[in-house]
Order: C-alpha cells, then structure tokens, then sequence
C-alpha cells in the first residue's frame, strides 16, 4: 500500500489506517487511498456543475465573481496550506474541501431554503447530506458500484452538521452527532477553511460590484480598518482596488496564521494521541482565538447586513426560491415532465426526494432553461 509521503503527527488520518470504503477495492498502486479519493471527486459530474452555481452572484452577472466552483478551490487552497503547517493530512483535507459543497442547488442559498421547503413533508433537504448523498449513490462513473465509494474519513468531513433524526440513519457515520464527539482534525479544519474563504471572497466580490464600500468597510470591521490602514501606508499611489485586493490577501493570511496558532495551542493541551482520542473530545482542537473569532463574527455580520441582505441581491434570491418552488411544484404535480431517467427512479423511489435531486443537480442556467421549457408558454420548443 502506498503511504503519505511527508511528515505526520500522531493524530493525523493516515490513508494506511483508514476505515476503508463501502465496497471493498484493491488498493492503488500509485496514490494513497485518500489521493483516490480527490482524484474520484475532481472527475465526478457533480464536481464539474458546480462551474455553473451561485456563490453570491448568479453565474450570469458577471464572468469574474466567484462560483461555486471557484469558492471550492479556494477552500481547498486554504485547507491544504495549513493542514501542512498542522503537520495534519493535507490529502484527506484537500478531498474534503473539494466535495463539500457538491451537494449545493442552483442559486446557492436561495435554493436550499426553497427546496428544503419544498421537501417538508419528506425529510427536508440540507446541501451537506445531499453532498453524501451525491458520493454515495447518485454519480454513475463505475460499473460495479454507484456513487463513488469514498473512504469513511472522507465521507465524515462531508457532513458537518446533521439532526439526530438524520444521524440515526447514518449508522457509523453519524454517531459523532449522537454522542457529541467530535470528526478528525481535518475535517475540522475544513469547516473553518469555508469560512475564510467565503467571508473574504465575498469583500472582493461585494467591492467588485459596488454593493460594499471601502468606507464602509473601514469604519465598521475592525479588521478591514487594520490592514486598510497598513496597505494605504505602505503603497500610498497605487490604484484603490490593488489596495482593496491587497487588504483582503493581508486578511486571509492573519485568519490561517491566527488559526494555526491557536489550533496548535488546543493540540498541545489536549495531547491527543491518535485520531480515536481526537474524535472522543467534546471540544474541537481547531479553532480561531477568541479574539479572532469574535472579528470574524464582527465581519460576518457587516456581510449579512449589508451584502447577502442587499435588495438587489434579495431581488435575485426571491426570483430564484420562486422558480425552484415552481419546478418542484410542476414536477410532484406531473412526474411525466421529469426526464425518462428521472421517471424511472420515481416509479422505484416516490417523487419528492427524486425530484429534489434533479432539482439540486441543476446548474444554475440550465434551472432556467427547465423553468422555460416546462412553465412558460411562450418558449418555443
């Protein structure tokens, strides 16, 4: 079998020591099974889509907003980077950051407040165990297995949160949640690695198209303030959005570098000395300071306010839950609308949650392009 070759510490994932995959395969000859893993996921459909979904902005706004697909990487950049420094697996990390958001409708958040209202009455519907879902079941790339039988590991950092309701029904999978225990190091760190790229991103993009000022921004986030002030010091004639670019690089790496530290600091106390001895602690080990989670709190919340809640972007949103609502509703309504393939699978598995995945498979442009085929009258076939 092949190993990871760099240094790990004692409660780091090893490929070596995995809880294995569903369906048992022979092991590469080449790549460490977490390797596999990426790799499976970097070539699956679903990984591919996500060019095509809604970070903040609908895909057709503006070629150079972030995607869903480009908030990924970014993630997986910030992820594997300080997994390194943590002495962590940065493999298994990396797979984690690229599928967790697989699972993710069209029209981002929109879209999974419309569709799990729709899907009320039948379990709701949550991105992260769509996101499982996806990997376990719904790619079709092999031919001996569906989905594409991940390692346990990987499959733990998919699911950051889950209802006891839904945890029961995970069997292993989803004791964590049962008995408050907590995932692997790298999975934690995956879910403060989305939140660093998502609320840093987002200022670029929220700048970009004039929704956020500088100003703003300056007088409301501290940690804005800090760097804006450092950059306009140091480079004081270049253009205001090489400064605005520089502040939010300047931002990211003050977040990693307080998180390593303060990560570092919990490992350290706690003395974990394998992965099992990570996972019974009631506590996760990666972490910001306390100061540092409170700014990021601070800049979460002048994001909330004054860009997810901007009315030209809650003008989208409410267009968006509106035709994912429509969708659901003329589909459950006439299943002979959904393609055959999709027919097939109601016929086997009942409507909504067969539709839900259609409906959540969907790129953004091809959502409206099946809103005009199946609702307005005017299209022409």
């Amino acid at each position: 079998m092949i190993t990871e070759g760099f240094e790990l510490a004692d409660y780091a994932c090893r490929s070596a020591q995995s809880r294995g995959r569903a369906i048992k395969e022979q092991n590469s000859t080449s790549r460490t099974e977490f390797q596999r893993d990426r790799d499976r996921i970097i070539h699956s459909s679903a990984f591919r889509r996500l060019e095509y979904k809604t970070q903040v902005f609908v895909n057709h706004e503006g070629d150079l907003f972030r995607t869903r697909l480009t908030h990924t990487l970014e993630v997986a950049q910030i992820g594997r980077t300080t997994a390194s420094l943590l002495k962590i697996n940065p493999d298994l990390t990396e797979a984690m950051a690229l599928a967790h958001d697989l699972g993710h409708t069209p029209f981002g958040h929109a879209g999974q407040t419309a569709l799990n209202r729709c899907m009320q009455d039948w379990g709701g519907f949550e991105h992260n165990l769509q996101s499982l879902r996806i990997v376990d079941l719904l790619e079709e790339q092999y031919p001996t297995f569906d989905g594409l039988n991940l390692t346990w590991e990987t499959r733990e950092g998919i699911l950051k949160h889950c209802s006891r309701e839904n945890a029961l029904r995970l069997g292993a999978l989803g004791e964590r949640f049962l008995k408050g225990e907590q995932p692997s190091l790298e999975a934690q760190l995956v879910n403060i690695a989305d939140a660093i790229a998502y609320s840093t991103h987002d200022i670029d993009d929220g700048l970009r198209v004039g929704y956020l000022d500088a100003a703003g921004l300056e007088s409301s986030v501290p940690l804005y303030e800090r760097f804006a002030k450092e950059v306009r010091a140091e480079y004081p004639n270049i253009a205001e959005r090489r400064v605005q670019k520089e502040i939010v690089r300047r931002i990211i790496g003050c977040m990693v570098d307080d998180l390593v530290t303060q990560s570092q600091k919990n490992i350290d106390e706690a003395s974990p000395k394998s992965v099992d001895e990570v996972r019974a602690l009631s506590e996760p080990l990666v972490s910001f300071s306390e100061d540092m989670l409170q700014q990021v709190r601070g800049l979460k919340s002048y994001l909330m306010d004054n860009l997810y809640r901007h009315y030209k972007v809650l003008r989208v949103t409410n267009k968006s839950a509106k035709l994912i609502k429509d969708l659901f509703d003329a589909f459950y309504a006439h299943p002979e609308l959904l393609p055959p393939a999709y027919q097939k699978k109601v016929k086997e598995q009942g409507a909504p949650r067969v539709i839900a995945d259609y409906i959540a498979g969907m790129t953004d442009r091809y959502a409206q392009l099946e809103y005009s085929r199946v609702l307005d009258p005017t299209f022409e076939m």
